[in-house]
């Protein structure tokens, strides 16, 4: 089979097109002919040889897929082969067949194409676990979601909007800020032309925010401390600011805040297993209904890999950059 690899770690000239075997599944594994992949900062990281996959896994790169089953293991239930579905995978999405655990595979709603169920997988489950299991937001309270043009970020509005809440996300061009208008009703920040905190305190009447989504980590912590109420929670899913910070612990005891750190991949096959159970639940029929949906910035066919990486890596996308395989 075709697959993406990586001749080495660095820039965008490791990436190289190869011929690999084909996986054989395990026991509770599907193998899926992957039609389409979602791309990841993740993915940017392993590249340059800073994100490396949990022991045991693929080197390749790539956290999401959309397929068909073609074959699968002895303990597996409830998929038949030819059936179309969406998932995290710990790696090995930029191929053109990967394996994925039986219980984080979610079957594709019939309104959805392979390309938008790409881009949902990573998107909305991250988003599900750091407003929700993170960030525990209740109805009708605010909320500070970062990154708003991002996959998660994209994610987040849609999901906060669902509990009525009042949102507050920052992105970095008016163009950006336009493309997110239609996702919910929301107060849309341009950190490069606003300071964002003096902005919230002003339209909070100094209250500040039940909860916050961080992607920036360091530069921003002691921002995100004098910005939450009371009891309010910080969910820290990206460090793209740093990753060291002094902390006021009299701030935080006295404000009795809560912040919490996540990260999808590293965790236990059995909490992810949890978190896919419900999304599906809770979230899943809300695709089908439309009320719900991936926000996809682009597509790139899966040869044309390095092009998207570094569509990435200028961070011009809004939503979920995606990969097509013929």
């Amino acid at each position: 089979m075709h697959a993406i690899t990586l001749n080495g770690f660095g820039e965008l000239d490791v990436l190289t097109l190869t011929d690999i075997p084909q996986p054989i599944p395990g026991p509770e594994q599907l193998l899926v002919h992957v039609k389409a992949c979602g791309l990841n900062r993740a993915d940017l990281w392993q590249r340059r040889g800073n994100y490396p996959p949990p022991p045991g896994e693929s080197d390749i790169l790539g956290l999401e897929i959309a397929g068909q089953v073609v074959a699968m293991g002895e303990n597996v239930a409830g998929f038949g082969i030819g059936e179309k579905v969406f998932g995290l995978v710990a790696s090995g999405a930029y191929a053109e067949y990967c394996l994925i655990d039986h219980g984080m595979a979610i079957p594709i709603p019939e309104n959805l194409s392979y390309v938008e169920a790409a881009g949902m997988a990573e998107a909305f489950l991250t988003a599900q676990e750091a407003v929700f299991s993170m960030g525990q937001l209740q109805s009708h309270e605010t909320i500070l979601i970062h990154a708003g043009g991002s996959g998660v970020g994209t994610a987040a509005i849609q999901l906060a909007t669902q509990m009525q809440a009042t949102i507050f996300t920052t992105v970095g061009s008016a163009e950006k800020a336009e493309k997110i208008k239609s996702l919910g009703s929301m107060t849309i920040i341009n950190y490069k032309e606003q300071n964002f905190a003096e902005e919230i305190m002003r339209l909070t009447q100094q209250h500040g925010v039940n909860v916050i989504i961080d992607f920036v980590g360091a530069s921003y912590f002691t921002t995100h401390l004098d910005l939450l109420q009371p009891s309010g929670r910080l969910s820290i899913v990206g460090l793209m600011g740093g990753t060291k910070a002094e902390i006021n612990l009299s701030l935080v005891a006295k404000k009795r805040l809560q912040i919490k750190g996540l990260t999808m991949r590293t965790r236990p096959l059995a909490e992810k297993r949890a978190i896919t159970a419900t999304f599906k639940q809770h979230w899943l029929p809300l695709f089908v209904t439309g009320k719900l949906k991936p926000v996809i910035d682009s597509v790139f066919p899966f040869t044309d890999v390095r092009a998207a990486h570094e569509h990435m890596e200028n961070n011009r996308n809004v939503g979920k950059i995606v990969l097509v395989f013929p």
